[in-house]
């Protein structure tokens, strides 16, 4: 174990597009990513020091919260497709302004295209460097570039939208919460028209209170909402202590305003529950079909069968 880079190690590092980045917080909770860019991405600014460039990505900035909590964090690199061998480099890290970095060190590359543009730089002062052995590592080689997928894409789809279905499920379960929040405001408002009555309260031969204005409502003669506001769907005017207590009201069993106003916040939750079921089918299927489309775009790339990692000479 060295507590710098060797000649050996600068140039596998200059070699490598792709590695691992460990990080945690101040609480010692633990974050594992990946970072990848073309050869020599992760710059060996000399034999204790590393950089490498903070592209925009899925906007979480695990990593680099993590750094402003806790510098600490471990870098491992694998050579899939020649050495098949790893380098591990731990050191503390801090984070570096694209133009400071620049400043200090102006023969950095700039590339024109925004999602392949550093916004920031992460510098590493190693610590500790040590090799990783081949024992476990497979044998890999490279596929022919996808030019739908390009390197450093900033279009969602082709990142990979919502590859695992979390949008979608989160969307179908909010649905489902506004279904059920709706069906139980409509139960409340059933609830003073179903509830018996209670000792010392009016019989049904007494005079019946008028029931409270909605929010938003100015008491009119009859009941009528403030002029020009429009009736929330479904529902009636709030009834007056006439017809509360008129003969076939809601209160002596009938069919009155009230029993109409309830049932029109039935028909109302119905209608919502209805509609996030399906627009819970909907994004079903949508995510079946991308699955499926996934599965076969897969298939129709496979051009031998598997025949594990480490077949072959060494």
């Amino acid at each position: 174990m060295l507590d710098h880079l060797n000649e050996r190690m600068c140039e596998f590092v200059a070699q490598q597009e792709m590695f691992f980045l460990a990080t945690a917080d101040a609480r010692g909770e633990c974050d594992n990513t990946f970072r990848a860019g073309p050869p020599g991405f992760l710059r060996v600014l000399d034999t204790h020091t590393l950089a490498f460039p903070e592209y925009r990505g899925n906007g979480v900035h695990a990593s680099l919260g993590n750094i402003q909590e806790n510098p600490h964090l471990g870098i491992l690199l694998v050579d899939f497709l020649n050495a098949r061998i790893g380098l591990h480099v731990n050191g503390t890290a801090r984070l570096v302004e694209d133009a400071a970095m620049r400043a200090d060190h102006p023969d950095l590359p700039v590339d024109p295209v925004p999602g392949r543009r550093a916004e920031l730089w992460v510098e590493v002062t190693v610590e500790e460097a040590y090799i990783h052995c081949s024992k476990h590592i497979p044998q890999f080689q490279k596929a022919p570039r996808r030019p739908a997928r390009a390197w450093g894409t900033d279009d969602v789809r082709r990142k990979g939208g919502d590859y695992f279905g979390v949008a979608a499920g989160a969307a179908t379960r909010a649905a489902k919460a506004d279904a059920a929040s709706a069906a139980k405001s409509g139960a409340a408002e059933a609830a003073p028209a179903a509830a018996p009555a209670k000792s010392g309260t009016p019989t049904d031969a007494s005079p019946t209170p008028a029931p409270a204005p909605h929010a938003g409502t100015n008491p009119q003669p009859g009941g009528a909402r403030n002029p020009g506001e429009a009736a929330r769907p479904g529902r009636e005017p709030a009834p007056t202590p006439a017809s509360a207590s008129a003969p076939g009201s809601a209160k002596s069993g009938g069919s009155g305003r009230l029993s109409a106003s309830v049932l029109a916040w039935q028909r109302e939750a119905r209608r919502v529950l209805a509609e996030a079921e399906a627009r819970g089918r909907t994004a079903a299927r949508a995510s079946e079909a991308a699955a499926s489309h996934r599965h076969a775009d897969r298939a129709g790339r496979a051009d031998r069968a598997f025949q594990g990692w480490f077949t072959g000479t060494a």
